[in-house]
Formats: structure tokens, C-alpha cells, sequence
């Protein structure tokens, strides 16, 4: 059996963003050279995600505003963690909702998506580097 583990790194210059990272865990799936097998994405941090939907941008903003409606980040005071002198209890809850991983069958060598799929990379608590670990396994 062959693996191929690496991480990724992002550092999202505003508190929230989206990231299209299908193109890089394309690039590790071709390197892995596993030709059937199991590709995990899964986000090293707890205010971060991972998922999978359509790499539309009207789909992107408005998982932002539900995000927020369902989180709001202000005021701060609300929550019970943020008791601790930190400011991200939301961004804590919106990557409960949004996901910590995803994993992709490998078929004949390519990522074995539905129509529309793309694996994201989902931040709610950004400006600093934060990892995400793609764990590739099979034959």
C-alpha cells in the first residue's frame, strides 16, 4: 500500500475566508501516485474547516451570512468562552456546523467527485497560519 502525508498551510489576512483547495490536493494525489484509494482533508484547527459543496461565489457569500446569523461574532460578551480574553466562541460553533474533514475516493488515479464538487478550506478565526493535513492512502 502506498500514503503520502503532507499539510498545507493558509493564512487568511481577514478574520473569515473561503479557499478553493481542490488544485492543491490534486497536485498531492498526483504525487502520491495512488491510483485507487482514500484522500482525508481535515482541518488542524478548531476554528477552521473543511468541506465540500460548489465552487460558486453567490454559494460562498451566502454561507458567510448564514454563518454569521446562525454565530454572530459581536457582541462578544455573549458567549461563555470568550470569558477566557479570546474572541472566538463563533468561530468555534461555525466550524461545529461547517465540518473538520472530508474524505474523496481515488479512482483511476483523480479525486471521484460529484458534479459541481471542490474541497474548501473554511476559516472563521484567520489572520495567522493554520494547517491542513492530506492524508493519502491505497494502491
Amino acid at each position: 500500500m502506498k500514503s503520502l502525508t503532507k499539510h498545507l498551510t493558509f493564512n487568511i489576512k481577514s478574520r473569515r475566508g473561503f479557499v478553493n483547495i481542490t488544485p492543491d490536493v490534486r497536485k498531492l494525489v498526483d504525487q502520491s501516485k495512488v491510483q485507487e484509494g482514500l484522500c482525508l482533508v481535515n482541518a488542524m484547527h478548531i476554528t477552521a474547516s473543511v468541506f465540500i459543496n460548489d465552487n460558486e461565489d453567490g454559494l460562498l457569500h451566502d454561507y458567510e451570512k448564514w454563518l454569521e446569523k446562525l454565530a454572530p461574532h459581536e457582541p462578544i460578551e455573549q458567549y461563555k468562552h470568550n470569558d477566557t480574553g479570546e474572541d472566538n466562541a463563533d468561530a468555534h460553533l461555525k466550524r461545529q456546523v461547517m465540518g473538520r474533514e472530508v474524505v474523496v475516493a481515488i479512482t483511476n488515479g483523480n479525486l471521484d467527485f460529484g458534479p459541481w464538487e471542490q474541497i474548501f478550506y473554511g476559516e472563521f478565526d484567520g489572520k495567522r497560519p493554520k494547517r491542513v493535513l492530506v492524508k493519502i492512502i491505497g494502491e
